[in-house]
């Protein structure tokens, strides 16, 4: 494949590596932990994916840009649908993941979990915050 027919596939798959917070690299440079993604039978690009560490940071800059502003800066019933985005997202499952909400969205770890015990009660869950 030559370059330029390497490079619709690159700008295809580009948003999609961005969203991940992955870094694309040329194949030859690929580490054991990278993806290689072939066209046609070829190594175009590899990805090199991030830390685990690492994505909750991501996602929550892609929140900020799709927002338009600060996390902290949205109203109460934007920061409780940005939980539900997150806790759907496994954001926390990540160590210190409810500490890392916290801070973006300017409130506190209860809060957070005031959040999520609502919406857990709201889909018929147990012990969930009613107030």
């Amino acid at each position: 494949m030559t370059e330029s027919a390497a490079d619709p596939f690159r700008d295809a798959v580009r948003p999609l590596v961005e969203a991940m917070g992955g870094e694309m690299i040329d194949p030859d440079r690929a580490e054991d932990d990278d993806v290689v993604l072939s066209w046609e039978g070829r190594p175009v690009v590899a990805v090199r994916l991030p830390h685990l560490s690492d994505s909750l940071d991501h996602i929550l800059t892609e929140l900020e840009r799709r927002h338009g502003m600060p996390l902290a800066e949205l109203d109460r019933k934007t920061k409780q649908s940005v939980v539900r985005v997150l806790e759907q997202r496994g954001a926390f499952s990540v160590r210190h993941g409810v500490e890392t909400v916290a801070v973006a969205l300017g409130v506190s770890r209860f809060t957070i979990y005031n959040y999520l015990n609502r919406e857990n009660a709201a889909r018929g869950g147990s012990g969930g915050d009613t107030g």
